[in-house]
């Protein structure tokens, strides 16, 4: 079968592969259209459909273009879909001649699996992160995704895209629950059976023996959420938290006065000098050196930060430049908290985040494809950014933060996986 696009004949070509389970999960059709509407055509040279659901699929396509400019644009594009080139070589290094930036032409990489080929063998990429670098080790044995800012003067990193080979993330085989929600953006979405979802998934997360990360604004105090988000965390629900100042401040000042931004929680009216609250707050904190000091010394008592630090949750707040005082925990250096945040992720499978746009676009930023993310927000602009800056696995729930999550306790309730 040929399909030769308006251009006509094409003087540059080259062959590539694609396998899995490329047609239910739309790998293939996404390949033909970048091609085409790259300027290029393509010519099926072999195909194998799986026949039964679990059966893999297979696929060689010469992929032609005008000009070798052209060509090699669209081999980069279709390459994050997981075409490789059938004549394979190993993946070009470039030394890094300058601290804290690649060598022209670095390859880019994406949130999902990446391998590269070096001495004949595939080396896979540890750190999966997206709008990184390729590091590769001297000895050709090991490689991992590298930050912009972490590169170092002689540092090997992979330019170009040939050597590197993406393996796109399949459609699960079985009748997944989560596939129910993988739709577009609508708070019309029914959000009792939403909910059941998610908290299946959350069990299955823990029974499993896997992390979940929430990732949460400071509407969760001024909600009166607070409690359901120490449910979760009592029972087990939450191994990591990313907040900022304001989450964390606004918690403290709600354990310490009863209020959120200077207003009662419980009764919605405002306190007198409310005002002064979350500042003061902080000061109590600032003064005993840290959450945790407060917390020993017994005068932080409750709230989401006293029970982060009573069952051992890895919580990093990073700053932001609007934050008052910060609290002492607060890390202000936004690329040490960056690497924070990077390290509080091995063994996160889930993360949920709720009601911040900021934080939730800069945690997608760091998590590679294969963990199973879901946004909650009353602004569907936030749910939609995200997915319109790469992670592309998250999914959407429109809805107020208060309601969303006394159901999802109550989906909840009875499962215990503290430790």
């Amino acid at each position: 079968m040929t399909q030769i696009n308006q251009t006509g004949s094409k003087a540059h070509s080259e062959e590539v592969e694609i396998q899995g389970h490329i047609i239910d999960s739309l790998i293939l059709p996404k390949v033909l259209d970048e091609i085409i509407g790259q300027g290029g055509a393509f010519e099926f040279k072999k195909v194998d459909i799986g026949h039964a659901r679990t059966d893999p699929s297979y696929a060689r396509i010469a992929v032609s273009a005008d000009t070798p400019e052209r060509l090699q644009e669209i081999l980069r594009r279709i390459g994050d879909h997981g075409a490789t080139p059938i004549h394979l070589t190993d993946a070009e290094l470039v030394e890094a001649d300058i601290n804290g930036a690649f060598p022209d032409g670095f390859y880019s990489t994406t949130n999902q699996r990446t391998e590269v080929r070096r001495r004949g063998q595939w080396v896979p990429v540890t750190n999966q992160e997206m709008d990184c670098g390729i590091w590769v080790d001297e000895k050709d044995t090991t490689a991992r995704c590298v930050a912009m800012s972490h590169v170092q003067k002689g540092t090997r990193i992979v330019v170009g895209h040939r050597g590197v080979r993406v393996t796109p993330l399949e459609r699960e085989r079985n009748s997944n629950e989560f596939e129910f929600m993988a739709s577009s953006v609508s708070s019309e979405k029914p959000k009792a059976a939403t909910v059941r979802r998610i908290a299946t998934e959350m069990k299955a997360t823990r029974a499993a023996g896997e992390k979940i990360l929430l990732v949460a604004g400071p509407a969760l105090i001024h909600t009166g959420s607070v409690e359901y988000v120490v449910r979760l965390i009592r029972s087990g629900f939450v191994q990591v938290l990313f907040a900022g100042n304001a989450l964390a401040s606004h918690d403290i000042e709600y354990a310490l006065y009863g209020t959120s931004l200077g207003v009662f929680v419980d009764k919605g009216i405002a306190a007198d000098k409310g005002h002064e609250h979350h500042l003061r707050a902080i000061n109590t904190i600032r003064r005993l050196g840290g959450i945790r000091p407060a917390v020993d010394a017994g005068v932080l008592k409750c709230g989401i930060m006293y029970e982060c630090v009573r069952h051992n949750v890895d919580y990093v707040l990073a700053g932001s430049i609007r934050d008052d005082g910060p609290l002492p925990d607060v890390i202000t250096d936004v690329l040490v908290a960056q690497d924070r945040m990077r390290a509080a992720l091995p063994g996160v499978r889930f993360c949920l985040m709720i009601a911040t746009t900021l934080h939730s676009i800069a945690t997608g930023n760091l998590l590679p494809a294969w963990v199973r993310t879901v946004c909650v927000d009353i602004n569907p602009a936030t749910v939609t950014k995200l997915a319109d800056r790469g992670t592309f696995q998250s999914i959407g729930v429109v809805t107020d933060v208060e309601p969303f999550l006394r159901s999802l306790v109550h989906e909840l309730r009875g499962s215990e996986y503290a430790k």
